[in-house]
């Protein structure tokens, strides 16, 4: 995982990737200001009331609503964006890494876009299950990087191993190593958490997971 790290962090500064990086980038922000400009209408409709006192007092929820909405979101939105610049950045790292193995197969447009929404599904359908038990545990931190670490996981590792095997492979793989391949995820998912930080996750991600998939027998 340090290596595949090292080499992601090498790669997303790299010159050849710079174009990728700035369009995820533009897009996770466009996307994520959207989904939280909806949220907020949403509340304030919600906080509005004919008593001044509980109007204030609702706002405040509101802003720290929007707040706790950034950590619930960032997985969903690093989810759907993954089908859309996997195979771009994997087939420019296998020329630069991997140019002495057999290159990957891209994916088709429909399977990567559909399997995106579906994990971004998932991903938001995971955090809604986390969100009480957040409040009852009081270790909201801890639970949402593990929920994010199994969907970002999950996704990136099968999208990547969809490259050079059947989608149903791939799938059986990432359950053969279920448990290793989640620990490998907990570094992307950790990025997803940081402010400003989280909008490169789907470009490290995709980086990052092609390394883990490639070393993954050393």
């Amino acid at each position: 995982m340090f290596t595949a790290t090292v080499k992601a962090l090498n790669d997303i500064t790299s010159p050849d990737m710079r174009s990728v990086l700035w369009k995820s980038i533009a897009l996770s922000v466009a996307l994520f200001a959207g989904l939280l400009w909806g949220t907020e209408y949403v509340l304030s409709i919600l906080a509005s009331t004919p008593w001044p006192w509980l109007t204030s007092g609702l706002q405040l929820v509101t802003g720290l609503g929007l707040f706790a909405a950034f950590f619930y979101l960032m997985a969903p939105v690093t989810a759907l964006f993954a089908g859309l610049f996997q195979d771009i950045i994997a087939a420019k790292l296998e020329a630069r890494h991997y140019s002495h193995q057999p290159a990957g197969k891209a994916l088709s447009y429909g399977v990567a876009l559909l399997t995106s929404l579906k994990f971004a599904g998932l991903a938001l359908a995971v955090d809604l299950v986390v969100s009480p038990l957040v409040l009852f545990a009081g270790a909201g931190a801890v639970l949402i990087l593990c929920a994010n670490a199994y969907v970002i996981s999950r996704e990136y590792f099968e999208l990547t191993a969809a490259r050079y095997m059947p989608m149903a492979d791939a799938v059986a793989l990432r359950r053969d190593h279920a448990l290793r391949i989640f620990i490998a995820g907990l570094i992307p998912a950790a990025l997803s958490m940081v402010p400003f930080v989280s909008f490169i996750t789907p470009v490290f991600a995709t980086s990052y997971f092609l390394h883990f998939f490639k070393g993954r027998a050393s």
